[in-house]
């Protein structure tokens, strides 16, 4: 199999739920390269259903391409992959509580500002 760029894997279909096999077409990877990856990288985690069946959301599948990236494109062991996608988690994390409330009452206070201004003419 010739390496692929993220580039060029396949389109994700817009579905809510794909099975293993799908996710293995759709990035690239084997069924059991999946399923280890799954011990390895708490980030992806699939629902599991009947039978212990794996259903994998299109955010599993950025992840999966994700990691597919660090260890094949960029060349990351396991280690390493696991903590580019921690550090990737922290840059991406919410900010904390009551930051959206600062910002809001930033915002109105601007507002405000901008109304008394207008006022006085």
């Amino acid at each position: 199999m010739s390496a692929l760029t993220a580039r060029e894997l396949p389109p994700i279909p817009e579905k809510r739920y794909f099975t293993i096999g799908e996710v293995s077409e759709l990035c690239l990877v084997k069924p059991h390269v999946l399923r280890y990856w799954e011990q390895e990288f708490p980030q992806l985690r699939p629902s599991k259903r009947r039978g212990n069946r794996r259903y994998y959301k299109q955010q599993d599948i950025m992840v999966v391409r994700d990691i597919r990236e660090l260890l094949y494109e960029q060349g990351f062991t396991i280690n390493g992959a696991r903590a580019q996608l921690r550090e990737k988690n922290k840059a991406v994390s919410v900010a904390p509580p009551g930051s959206a409330s600062d910002s809001l009452a930033k915002i109105r206070a601007e507002l405000e500002a901008i109304i008394a201004g207008l006022e006085k003419e």
